[in-house]
């Protein structure tokens, strides 16, 4: 019996020294190793990149232990600068690790070509509404005497009518004449052949009418800048605010 006690005695004495090893085995990962391993509690508030120009990242985010990578797709927002970030992910003052990248999406170099919308005899809401969804910026607006209130006459480009189709930069202004709601007036057509385009551009406003197109002629025969058509013609009745388009001669160029 004695041997007995003996032996369990010293099994026990051994599975406590194996029990008091696998405590201090599992201390040490949990508490030391593994914390050490995975940077346990060292972590990094992601900062604000939108408005950040892209040759400013790279250094930027190393100084904070992070790094960074531009996704493929990319936007374009005409009152921000080219490679300016638009997007990042993760979002600003999200905890992440050290030396985790951050996915930036940057504003486009150059603004994509779209297609101008048609506009013309649209009500002046629904033609702002397109103008935003087609990525354009609503310019000027001109009100002219017709008996369209609030109805698009014209949509213009850099001072130029634009038809519908035609490709401009997204961003774009684009500046809309429209009717005031009292152009049931008539009146005769002026005559302003023979004078010179800023002087018929002058008295066609004047007669509250509508400067319309402006198309040159090359000619050898008439001075330069002066007004050789008109249309409609002179003296026919107008009503207000109606377009006038003239034909101004052109030099023509001797080979």
């Amino acid at each position: 019996m004695t041997d007995l006690k003996v032996g369990l005695k010293k099994v026990g004495i051994n599975l406590l020294i194996m029990l008091g090893i696998i405590m201090v085995l599992l201390f040490t990962f949990f508490a030391i190793y593994l914390p050490s391993y995975t940077n346990h509690g060292e972590s990094v508030t992601v900062p604000e990149l939108e408005g950040m120009h892209y040759n400013e990242l790279e250094s930027f985010l190393k100084a904070r232990d992070l790094r960074y990578e531009v996704t493929l797709d990319s936007g374009f927002v005409a009152e921000s600068n080219p490679l300016a970030v638009l997007k990042q992910n993760p979002k600003p003052g999200t905890k992440v690790k050290q030396n985790r990248k951050i996915y930036v999406t940057l504003n486009a170099e150059n603004a994509p070509m779209i297609k101008m919308p048609g506009l013309v005899n649209t009500q002046l809401k629904n033609a702002q509404e397109v103008l935003a969804n087609y990525g354009l910026i609503r310019g000027d607006i001109v009100y002219v005497p017709d008996i369209g209130i609030n109805v698009v006459l014209e949509q213009k480009y850099r001072g130029r009518d634009i038809s519908e189709g035609f490709e401009i930069p997204k961003g774009s202004q684009i500046d809309l004449v429209v009717g005031d709601g009292y152009g049931n007036q008539s009146l005769p057509m002026p005559n302003v052949i023979g004078m010179d385009d800023a002087e018929a551009e002058f008295l066609i406003l004047g007669s509250g009418l509508r400067l319309g197109n402006v198309n040159y002629v090359q000619t050898d025969t008439v001075p330069k800048g002066t007004v050789i058509r008109q249309l409609p013609p002179e003296g026919v009745n107008a009503k207000t605010g109606e377009r006038v388009d003239i034909w101004v001669s052109e030099l023509e160029e001797i080979l």
